[in-house]
């Protein structure tokens, strides 16, 4: 039986599988959760393989009711246990509000704040059974960076906001049984072929106005995460630790 089970959400590609690899090591049994991209997750199931890990990849559309309670249960099955859950499965949308569907602006919450949401309530009691057991959730500089030279993403800002708040909640609620944090990545460089917010010129211009005077990596923000995952975070909760280059500064 492993050591240490461990769910990552959005864990196909950028910081779900840099958070993965983060925490691969002998021991350990990680479920790595991809929506639809089970080719990018099996990539990922293979470097947690190659460091000594076990893995197991599950699909589920997160924004649906019920799928993340479903992907809770399967992961505990698959795993024999939860110790550690990484929420991180989201996306960006920089739609004027004026130009946002009811549609648009609920699915953001749906996939962001419900998902963690529902995450969290059908993962708090095997959490508390659990060895040093860790909530991790990705928020983003989105819900904190409103400036009229920027990209302001309105239903992305809200949703991670949320996170935020409800991380703050959690953590008081399960105290002490179970840590609960959050990570608030910068802008983040996408894999290789994956969509980007910006076209090349704003990322100059984005570029500039970092004083770190480069865009954050994948793994970055993955071994903050792995740090508040790991046992030596036990004394820290409730915070939200920015890995952004000083961008929010």
């Amino acid at each position: 039986m492993a050591q240490r089970c461990i769910l990552v959400t959005g864990a196909s590609s950028g910081i779900g599988a840099a958070t993965a690899r983060a925490l691969a090591a002998p021991g350990t049994a990680l479920a790595l959760h991809a929506r639809g991209n089970r080719e990018g997750a099996e990539r990922t199931a293979e470097a947690v393989r190659a460091q000594g890990g076990e893995a197991a990849v599950l699909l589920a559309d997160l924004s649906e009711a019920g799928a993340p309670e479903r992907l809770v249960r399967q992961a505990a099955e698959a795993l024999g246990g939860l110790d550690v859950l990484v929420s991180n499965a989201g996306f960006a949308d920089r739609t004027p509000v004026a130009e946002l569907t009811d549609a648009a602006f609920a699915r953001s919450q749906d996939t962001i704040l419900w998902a963690l949401f529902r995450l969290a309530r059908a993962a708090g009691p095997l959490l508390a059974a659990g060895r040093a057991p860790r909530l991790v959730a990705v928020s983003s500089f989105v819900a904190h960076n409103f400036r009229t030279d920027s990209t302001v993403f309105p239903a992305s800002a809200t949703a991670k906001a949320g996170v935020e708040a409800l991380v703050k909640a959690l953590a008081l609620e399960w105290a002490p049984a179970v840590t609960v944090n959050a990570v608030v990545p910068g802008y983040t460089r996408k894999d290789a072929g994956a969509h980007a917010a910006l076209d090349t010129r704003a990322w100059e211009a984005v570029i500039a106005r970092i004083p770190m005077r480069r865009l954050g990596e994948p793994d970055d923000v993955a071994r903050a995460i792995a740090f508040l995952a790991s046992e030596g975070a036990g004394y820290i909760t409730g915070q939200c630790l920015h890995v952004d280059g000083g961008v929010v500064i």
